[in-house]
């Protein structure tokens, strides 16, 4: 009766202190961590492709007391870039070798990538191997090989080993003439000859391009609980049946991430030749800059367009795993 009385009693309501969740913590640790990439490509690079579009669109005339001047010509860039016969021709070539470069990056990876995940000795070793041309391609490493003399002997075809049958031993492995007469027996037609002709000879560069694919691929298949697999050996399920129901659908988000990833490596690596020329139009005098902005901006787009058209078409095959 003369007791205290509760804070019920007394109508005082306590606000439940509410902290913030481990997923707004994590959210606001991932902007932290990409604060200072927003910062300079908003006060650096946003500047930089705003004059890139503002150029395309006009045409610079030089100031005879010093300067510039840019007059508006409209489309004029991109209706002359799109009469450049060397331009659409260097489209052609990277639109045509991406057919072949999506689908063999992408298998040879993932197949590096399962053997990697195996249990054996030295395991971390061979993956360090596979991984190690991906680091010799990047930074001052890439520039000395590209002065490479014996790198320049290998690719020519003028210094190579003649094995007499008309043939070179070092500017390519094997011939379509060789794969079509093995092929001869079986229902195949002179395209596969070709097509695996391209994968063998360019294995070099293959291998030197499925690096992060590996590693991408790799960290899916770890990433897959061990428990499907023994639910699988349970069930008298075979290695290749678990393959194509377990592991397949359970990487193909990593097939998608290794899609668009492979798309811009190679529309955007140094050897690439629409690059290349737009890099030479850019030293042309007078309208070097303008009509390689214009390049620029169609090539952009036609990838961003490719990239699209993949991502749509792999979406309607990935499988995503639901953890509730």
């Amino acid at each position: 009766m003369f007791g205290r009385k509760s804070d019920k009693e007394l109508g005082v309501v306590k606000k439940k202190s509410k902290g913030a969740s481990l997923q707004a913590k994590k959210s606001k640790a991932g902007w932290f961590f990409i604060a200072p990439f927003l910062l300079g490509f908003i006060l650096i690079y946003l500047p930089i492709i705003a004059d890139s579009i503002k150029y395309s669109f006009h045409e610079i005339k030089i100031i005879s007391g010093g300067g510039y001047d840019l007059q508006w010509v409209g489309f004029n860039n991109y209706i002359t870039a799109l009469s450049s016969e060397e331009y659409m021709t260097a489209l052609q070539n990277g639109i045509t070798g991406l057919i072949v470069d999506i689908p063999t990056i992408l298998l040879f990876s993932l197949f590096i990538a399962i053997l990697l995940n195996q249990k054996m000795v030295g395991r971390a070793a061979f993956r360090a191997i596979f991984f190690i041309p991906v680091i010799l391609s990047t930074g001052l490493i890439a520039d000395i090989d590209a002065g490479n003399a014996l790198n320049d002997y290998m690719g020519n075809e003028g210094g190579a080993i003649d094995t007499g049958a008309g043939g070179s031993a070092v500017a390519e492995i094997v011939s379509a003439a060789d794969l079509q007469n093995l092929f001869n027996n079986m229902v195949v037609g002179s395209e596969l000859a070709v097509y695996v002709t391209d994968m063998v000879n360019n294995i070099f560069d293959i291998v030197n391009r499925s690096g992060v694919q590996m590693l991408i691929f790799l960290s899916g298949l770890q990433g897959i609980s061990p428990a499907i697999y023994e639910s699988c050996q349970i069930e008298g399920c075979s290695a290749w049946e678990t393959f194509w129901k377990i592991t397949l659908p359970m990487i193909s988000p990593m097939i998608l991430v290794n899609a668009v990833y492979t798309i811009i490596d190679s529309f955007t690596s140094e050897s690439n030749e629409v690059m290349n020329y737009i890099a030479q139009v850019y030293a042309t005098p007078g309208v070097g800059n303008v009509l390689s902005s214009a390049m620029s901006w169609m090539y952009f787009l036609i990838v961003i367009l490719i990239v699209a058209v993949v991502a749509m078409v792999f979406s309607m095959f990935v499988f995503y795993q639901r953890r509730d």
